[in-house]
Formats: C-alpha cells, sequence, structure tokens
C-alpha cells in the first residue's frame, strides 16, 4: 500500500499500531543486537508518519500534539527504542519551527515531508565541547557531542555548538547529516535503548551556511520558543508511559498463560491468588493516575501551541507544571511496575530469551536524561513559595 493511500484509508494511531505489531515480533532480539533498526526506519519513512506533526499545507498530516504523542506511547508499549527517535523527529521538527523564521523552517518542512527525510540529534546543550569559529557570511563547527540520538540513519541534524566570541552563547543549526566533516561513531553501546544510536559525534570543521543558524526568534528567546523543552519533557513522559503499559501486559499475559499459585496458595488458578491480585490492583492505579497526568499535559500543550506567539510566560509556567507532575508520575509509577514485574511472573520469567528485563533497562537509561530529584525540587519550590522555574533546555 503506497504512503498517500495508506495515510488516506488509516488513522495515524491505526497505522502505529500495525507498525507495532510488527517491531513486537523482533524487538527482543533486537534489544540484544544494538546497533540501528534499519528494517524499521525505513518501515516508518514509508509509513508517512515521519511528517505527523507538519501541517498538511506543507504536505504533512497535520496532527496536533496529542495525536502525535499518543503514536510515540504506541510505539513505546513494544519498542521505546524505535518510540526514542520517532519522538525525535517530531521535536527536531518543533526546534526549527520554533526557532527559526518562516522561510527556514517551512523549506524544511516542505521537503521532510516529500522525501520522508529522518532528522537526528546532536544538539545536547550541556556537551560543550563542540565550538564555533565565524567566517565571512557562515560559520565552522569543530569538536565532540554526546548523545546523539537518532543521528545515524538521519538525513538532517540539529547540532549546536558553543560561540566563545559571544560569551559562550549556544548556536543551533539544521545541517544535512552528511555533510563533510561529521562523523557519527555508532559507538551506543548501553544497558537500555540500546537501538537509539545514541552514540557520539565528531564535527571536523564543518561548514555552517547563516541560513542554516536558527537565529531568529533563537532558542528560549519567548515563551512560544520556551515550549521546545517542554515538548521534549512530555516526550519522555508518553515513552515513560507507554513502557509501563507495554510492561503490564505483557506480564499480564505471561502470568495468565503461564503462572502458578504458589504451593502454599488456596488459590485454585494463580488469577486468583490474592498477592497476584494486589499487585495488579496497584500496577492500574498507578497507571491510570499517570494517563490522566499525561493526556491532561498533552491537551494544555495543544492550547499552548495554537496560541503561538500570543503565549504568554505565565501560560507557559502553567504548563510546564503539568508536565513536570507527569514526567516525575511517569518516571516513578513506570520504575517501580517495570521491577515488581517479576512478582507476578515468577522465576520462569526470567529466562533470558523472554528479555522482559528490558523494561526497566530501557525506563531506568532513560529516565536519567534529567535527575528527576531536581523536577521535584522545582515542584516543590513552586508548591511552598509559588516561585517559577526559570526556562532552560531541561525545564
Amino acid at each position: 500500500m503506497s504512503t498517500q493511500l495508506q495515510t488516506a484509508v488509516l488513522s495515524p494511531l491505526q497505522i502505529a499500531r500495525k507498525l507495532a505489531a510488527t517491531f513486537a515480533e523482533t524487538a527482543a532480539e533486537r534489544d540484544e543486537l544494538g546497533g540501528t533498526p534499519k528494517a524499521e526506519r525505513d518501515a516508518l519513512r514509508h509509513s508517512g508518519l515521519l511528517a505527523l506533526s507538519i501541517p498538511t499545507q506543507f504536505g504533512g498530516l497535520g496532527a496536533d500534539w496529542s495525536e502525535t504523542l499518543s503514536v510515540v506511547r504506541e510505539f513505546a508499549k513494544v519498542d521505546s527504542s524505535i518510540a526514542h527517535v520517532f519522538g525525535f523527529q517530531h521535536l527536531m521538527l518543533a526546534t526549527v519551527r520554533l526557532f527559526s523564521r518562516p522561510e527556514q523552517w517551512q523549506p524544511w518542512f516542505e521537503q521532510t515531508a516529500r522525501n520522508n527525510w529522518f532528522w537526528g540529534n546532536a544538539l545536547n546543550p550541556l556537551d560543550t565541547r563542540t565550538v564555533v569559529k565565524k567566517f565571512d557570511g557562515w560559520r565552522e563547527f569543530s569538536g565532540k557531542k554526546s548523545f546523539c540520538s537518532g543521528a545515524s540513519d538521519s538525513e538532517m541534524l540539529i547540532a549546536s555548538a558553543v560561540d566563545e566570541s559571544a560569551g559562550g552563547k549556544l548556536l543551533i543549526a539544521a545541517i544535512p547529516s552528511g555533510r563533510t566533516g561529521i562523523t557519527l561513531h555508532g559507538d551506543w553501546d548501553n544497558m537500555g535503548q540500546r537501538q537509539t544510536d545514541s552514540g557520539s559525534a565528531t564535527f571536523e570543521r564543518v561548514r555552517v551556511e547563516e541560513s542554516e543558524l536558527l537565529l531568529d526568534p533563537g532558542p528560549l528567546s519567548t515563551p512560544f520558543a520556551c515550549l521546545r523543552p517542554l515538548i521534549a519533557q512530555l516526550h519522555f513522559a508518553h515513552i515513560f508511559l507507554g513502557i509501563a503499559e507495554g510492561a503490564f501486559e505483557e506480564a499480564r499475559q505471561y502470568t495468565l498463560k503461564e503462572g502458578r499459585p504458589w504451593f502454599t496458595s488456596k488459590a485454585r488458578h494463580v488469577s486468583e491468588d490474592p498477592y497476584i491480585l494486589r499487585h495488579y490492583g496497584e500496577f492500574w492505579v498507578g497507571l491510570e493516575s499517570v494517563r490522566v497526568l499525561v493526556e491532561r499535559a498533552a491537551a494544555q500543550l495543544d492550547d499552548a501551541w495554537r496560541k503561538g506567539h500570543s503565549l504568554g510566560s505565565e501560560e507557559r509556567a502553567q504548563l510546564a507544571l503539568s508536565i513536570a507532575c507527569a514526567k516525575v508520575a511517569a518516571t516513578r509509577t513506570g520504575l517501580d511496575l517495570c521491577s515488581r514485574l517479576f512478582e507476578v511472573t515468577g522465576a520462569r520469567a526470567t529466562h533470558a530469551s523472554l528479555r522482559f528485563d528490558r523494561y526497566w533497562r530501557n525506563l531506568r537509561t532513560q529516565t536519567l536524561h534529567d535527575p528527576v530529584d531536581y523536577k521535584i525540587h522545582e515542584l516543590g519550590d513552586w508548591a511552598l513559595n509559588q516561585n517559577r522555574t526559570t526556562p532552560t533546555f531541561y525545564s
């Protein structure tokens, strides 16, 4: 089925569910292998979903953030690495939309939709090893960058470098991934999120044109531009929730099909065991609570996005609180569920071929993206002192 016909007949969520069912067949095996999930990335290209958040007038599907992040969550249920790079695709597109002029981001949107471009990340504002040199009409990026998620097998990169001549100002650019001087090292070998290609990159005298710099209005320059970190935070909250939902469903199926009551239990079947039921009841309460917070925050993000440049700083601050609450809850609930799932599946569920541990490993790896303790500190400072957090790339 062609991309155009598929997107005309099926909704984006239906397309995502069909893809997710296919991804699930090899998720455990690919988790062990690591590396670039080339076939799965190409399936995303052919699906048309890389243009999901691009407005229809630029050739995209015109989805709002609620729908886009619901697709991220759907992928995360079966393969959180795919969910990560797919979500980053739309975060990178939001980055150029928020930080650059229409004459920049509109052609990028059109070309992405037309050519099924994948966008990768080489931004990482905490890694300041890449620096800028200024020349007449262009810049030069040189140095290293870590945590370049989705950079491998991408057509475009969002990259950043420090301009020491401007007091350490961060310059961000949108550049082709294959440009001369860019080397992607493929050295990502972590315990979780093993197919996100979040390794390192080297920039060796990479030429960056002035038209590729995201300077107007620039990073975090207005309340609307300050939505970028909030989109990133809510993207992660959807991944955390999706991982937990996927772990819950896999544990549920295993319990019903393979579980046995403990020999001293009075239950005839594991589905009647009071301790098993207690665990599942607690899992369900946690998941339902996170769903409410995540979906509320997504709806509020849609409202803020529609306001565009008329968005006020107070409205942005209230959205930040909602997203922070959702992310903290998704972190805590997800880690608890992904660890305790073995209490409802038993010793045989630890067999290496099942790789049920991947849910916890993926979630634990990704939840360290920024410390939850500092997120709670920000929420506490608001709750007690009514102090709003100054927008950064992480808040």
